[in-house]
């Protein structure tokens, strides 16, 4: 059980500054052992036990102060000359070399010895500390990101010479060495839309190109190496025209490319890290990979980042849910603590389901990846639909959770003081990054049938399925194991529907209903694993906890709802779920069959 007591009781404003992260997430710690293997987790576990309290503390600190204290562009130097440059707050370079250096997240799955690892940090390991570094400071993510995004596209596109020069800079954990990464996409007519760039590309004659345009939104907007689309001069239209380029912001012999920064944007959220316009006159840049192949190869930086985005989101979720249930246990009114009052306590279910899918799909998501990099084919097909349903999914419910988690504090959420309208604001950003909700939908239909990936799809939860049948020992009852045969019947029976539904989905008919598909698809997708990850971690540990969230899931995300029809979820589950209270088998057995009792 999840200790929530008040540091100083001696305050009816409950304060959770220097609450450990890490110790405070029950789920996380025991889905680890599923995801990592026994001997890195141990490896692992000095640095996220010293980590956890910083999160709560230290580092939410300073991620405080540097939204306060925005980045200043400078236009020209002191004598006059014009060669801008963003100055960032202290507290933000802080928190780089948190990130950059003591962590190496953007290092760490390019090259060994990162974190004293003597091999290539596996995707998932990678994806733990950004979950848990979003529950401090969620706008440095996004470069950290990047720079993770265009170093994996530098190696598998560049070349030999470009890879030489740069690899070094990317893969530094010394901030005074590290080379960080961007990408220069959008354009003023041109934003989801990415076949009506304009920005230009002319051919030198040697190794070089000379880029021509404008570019509207650029995040880590002085990054020393950005991967910009541009057009070459006589190419066609559309996205088959596309080349992609490498931009350094200093060209080898140390003078400043002709790039400028017009203006920094004053955005609602992730004030912290720099974002602006960007006026490209004639800068020297490097063809990366084939030309024409620029918008396919680009994608190789967005899908990591998308499922990057949806990390984060989820990041932003664990911490606003950890808010909630920590002032719901420590604020009184009305003769008691708000965790006991009936309303007060479906509300915080209400942020625990979300955020709980979230986790389940991150590290199932990263298991994916990590699969997909070895040369799996079909985790390959599935990594390619389960990344735009994890962006499209979280970043949504990321909105709604932080939302609400700052109601639950009331006016002081309301107020800077607290963390709650930081990460509120935040949250915002998701689902406009890397593709807005319907571009990213229609992603999930386009993967399902261009990419193939949807029978692939069907078969990876067939898979899940089984396996989280075939745990429970033997004579364990039904045919479907640990697992109890009314949830086990609904998740069977709601794969055929809804893979049905995207069947019936082809590009370019029935869009009103993508968004629809796509979310019962992360529905279903959260449900099965949640169902894995229950019987796994039932089995091993004893706690079949996650049984119980999945047929959550199933009665509240999945089948019909009667709004005049009283919810069938018992109190006191309902309170243990929040609390973190482990369920025994018999007892998640008995909570799934009441959750659905008479839904079949």
């Amino acid at each position: 059980m999840v200790d929530t007591t008040v540091a100083d009781d001696t305050s009816v404003v409950p304060d959770s500054f220097g609450i450990d992260r890490f110790a405070d997430d029950t789920s996380l710690r025991s889905l680890l052992p599923l995801y990592i293997d026994d001997r890195l987790l141990e490896h692992l576990r000095p640095t996220l036990t010293a980590l956890g309290p910083r999160l709560g503390g230290e580092l939410d600190e300073l991620a405080g102060i540097a939204d306060r204290n925005p980045p200043v562009l400078r236009p020209r130097t002191r004598t006059g000359q014009d060669l801008e440059s963003v100055e960032a707050h202290p507290a933000y370079r802080a928190l780089q070399q948190v990130a950059y250096g003591d962590l190496g997240m953007a290092a760490m799955s390019h090259r060994p010895g990162v974190l004293g690892w003597p091999e290539v940090m596996p995707p998932v390991v990678k994806y733990l500390f950004f979950y848990l570094f979003a529950q401090a400071e969620f706008g440095l993510e996004c470069p950290v990101s990047m720079t993770d995004s265009l170093t994996r596209v530098l190696r598998k596109f560049g070349s030999q010479q470009l890879q030489e020069r740069y690899l070094p800079g990317l893969t530094s954990t010394d901030l005074d060495t590290l080379l960080q990464g961007a990408m220069f996409m959008t354009e003023q007519g041109a934003g989801s839309d990415t076949g009506r760039i304009e920005t230009s590309a002319v051919d030198n004659g040697d190794g070089t190109w000379s880029l021509h345009g404008q570019k509207w939104f650029c995040s880590n907007v002085d990054a020393e190496l950005s991967m910009v689309l541009a057009r070459p001069a006589g190419a066609g239209e559309g996205t088959k025209g596309i080349g992609l380029f490498l931009l350094p912001r200093h060209l080898p012999d140390g003078t400043q490319n002709a790039q400028r920064i017009v203006r920094l944007k004053d955005k609602l959220g992730t004030r912290s890290m720099p974002s602006g316009e960007v006026s490209l006159d004639g800068a020297t840049a490097y063809l990366v990979g084939e030309l024409g192949q620029g918008f396919k190869q680009m994608t190789d930086m967005i899908n990591p980042s998308r499922l990057s985005n949806g990390v984060r989101s989820a990041g932003l979720m664990r911490r606003a849910f950890a808010e909630a249930r920590y002032v719901c246990a420590n604020r009184e009114a009305f003769g008691s603590t708000l965790n006991k009052l009936p309303l007060q306590r479906r509300q915080l279910a209400k942020l625990l389901l979300p955020t709980e899918q979230g986790l389940s799909m991150v590290l199932h998501t990263a298991d994916v990846y990590a699969k997909s990099e070895a040369g799996d084919s079909r985790a390959t097909a599935v990594l390619r639909i389960l990344t735009p349903l994890l962006k499209f999914r979280t970043t949504r419910d990321a909105r709604k959770v932080t939302a609400d988690a700052m109601e639950v504090r009331g006016g002081v959420g309301y107020i800077e003081e607290f963390g709650d309208a930081r990460v509120f604001r935040d949250a915002q950003l998701g689902s406009i990054w890397e593709g807005t909700s319907n571009i990213v939908a229609l992603d999930v239909i386009r993967a399902a049938h261009r990419s193939e990936s949807l029978k692939p799809l069907i078969g990876h939860l067939q898979d899940l399925l089984a396996e989280a049948a075939g745990t429970g020992a033997a004579g364990d009852g039904a045919a479907t194991g640990c697992v109890p045969a009314v949830l086990h019947g609904h998740l069977e029976e709601l794969t055929g529907r809804i893979m049905h539904l995207l069947e019936l989905l082809p590009m370019g008919t029935d869009q009103e209903r993508v968004r629809q598909a796509a979310s019962a698809t992360y529905h279903l997708v959260s449900a099965i694993v949640l169902t894995w990850e229950g019987a796994h971690v039932g089995q091993r540990f004893g706690d079949w906890t996650r049984l119980v969230l999945a047929a959550l899931v199933v009665r509240h995300k999945l089948l019909p709802q009667d709004p005049l029809e009283p919810a069938a979820d018992d109190a006191e589950v309902i309170d243990d779920l929040v609390a973190g209270v482990p369920f025994d088998r018999e007892r998640a057995r008995a909570a799934v069959e009441s959750i659905l009792a008479g839904t079949r």
